[in-house]
């Protein structure tokens, strides 16, 4: 179970490699003032980062949910330990993808780590029940 549990420590470390580049983008940052610095930057690159940055935040709760859920409730540790793989590589992908502008794919892969996320929780519930 622990290879799920590192995907967990990823996936909350995610978000910031995102903002990191969404700061590094734009007019020299100030951290002073962040917010309002992301809000008046006009370059799509920062806008994109920043939102994926967002994105992997609202991401990261049903994930971890799901991992200690499935866990909890006994799911084979292999059948977890690849949905949680499965997860941190989609979401990988989804902001690469969210900074490149590929909306359609981001949208695909951003589906298959929805489904990680749901397949993890309804096996937990399958095996309570």
């Amino acid at each position: 179970m622990s290879v799920a549990y590192w995907c967990i420590v990823v996936a909350a470390l995610l978000p910031y490699a995102w903002i990191v580049i969404a700061k590094r983008s734009g007019e020299r940052f100030n951290n002073r003032d962040p917010r309002p610095w992301l809000a008046r930057q006009d370059n799509p690159l920062v806008q994109r980062a920043n939102a994926a940055h967002l994105n992997a935040f609202e991401a990261f709760a049903p994930f971890a949910a799901g991992v200690l859920m499935a866990q909890a409730a006994g799911v084979p540790a292999s059948l977890v330990q690849t949905l949680a793989l499965a997860f941190v590589a989609f979401r990988i992908l989804h902001g690469v993808l969210y900074i490149t502008a590929l909306h359609w794919l981001r949208s695909l892969v951003w589906l298959g780590g929805l489904v990680c996320v749901v397949w993890l929780m309804v096996a937990a519930a399958q095996r309570i029940g």
